[in-house]
């Protein structure tokens, strides 16, 4: 049986989104290959994990629309449709997540929840509670309303996940 962030990876990539699994103590040197420069980001929430110095956290709007990738950390990941839940912050995560042609998101395995009962469990009482929105982000961005189908048009047209493993999983 296919564990939780098997299906997730199975997942991304179906939706043509890159995945990288790593450690903490590898971290650093996966997100540097994950990001394109310039790059913005949103610091993450996490004292085991940091953006590089080259990633600008308080981008103006010159260097958000000038941004190769926005790299931002997540609520919680959906595991079975490769689905990202970016929580909608006083930091602005929603730009720098959606404007940069490549969002460069960073899961934790703990972050990961099997499907989509789980994850409006997990959005409930964080709605309620906060009276604030999430974005549900499955993929690149895409669009087939006059025709062909197109990425990027509304978000990014490249999606790379980050995912950093459990200890339990690395052992």
């Amino acid at each position: 049986m296919a564990t939780s962030l098997t299906r997730f990876e199975d997942a991304l990539v179906d939706h043509d989104c890159d995945v990288t699994r790593t450690s903490v103590a590898e971290f650093d040197g996966a997100l540097a290959d994950a990001v394109r420069e310039p790059a913005v980001g949103v610091a993450l929430d996490d004292q085991d994990l940091s953006l590089p110095a080259a990633v600008e956290t308080d981008p103006t709007p010159a260097q958000l629309q000038a941004a190769a990738s926005g790299v931002t950390p997540v609520a919680f990941a959906v595991a079975d449709h490769g689905t990202v839940a970016i929580p909608s912050t006083a930091t602005a995560v929603e730009p720098v997540s959606l404007y940069p042609d490549r969002h460069v998101a960073v899961v934790r395995e703990e972050q990961l929840v099997p499907d989509t009962d789980a994850a409006f469990d997990e959005l409930g009482p964080t709605l309620a509670r906060e009276r604030d929105s999430v974005i549900m982000a499955t993929g690149p961005s895409a669009t087939g309303d006059m025709g062909a189908l197109v990425q990027g048009v509304h978000g990014p047209s490249e999606v790379h996940v980050v995912v950093v493993e459990s200890e339990v999983t690395q052992s």
